[in-house]
């Protein structure tokens, strides 16, 4: 079973720290761009929420390959932005993920254990 996903998520800037979130977004996103340019992952998007009451408000979903994925998570570099993230957001997650043909293998396996009367 693999992912080809991760989203990092967030809840809200720390109150007073929102300039460091805004700076750390815009070299976040360089950093993204770097990545896709030289092929580590295949994409990503920003992605904000409106309003909803919970926990999560904003998230990058980085879709890739899930070797490297799983590789770039233990970079030196990814471990730096996300321990800075949570110093300056509130409700840090990263999380790896499933689409595309990969729903197809979890559904499977998910059916596959459901028990029968």
């Amino acid at each position: 079973m693999s992912s080809n996903a991760i989203v990092f998520g967030w809840n809200r800037s720390i109150p007073g720290r929102e300039m460091v979130s805004a700076e750390h977004f815009t070299q976040f996103v360089g950093y993204l761009t770097n990545l896709k340019s030289n092929g580590t992952i295949t994409s990503f998007d920003p992605v904000f929420m409106n309003p909803n009451g919970g926990s999560l408000n904003g998230f990058f979903f980085i879709q890739g390959d899930s070797q490297k994925l799983h590789a770039l998570s233990e970079s030196n570099e990814w471990i730096e932005h996300i321990t800075r993230g949570s110093l300056h957001l509130e409700n840090v997650t990263c999380v790896f993920a499933a689409t595309g043909g990969e729903i197809a293998n979890r559904m499977q396996l998910w059916t596959k254990s459901i028990p029968s009367k």
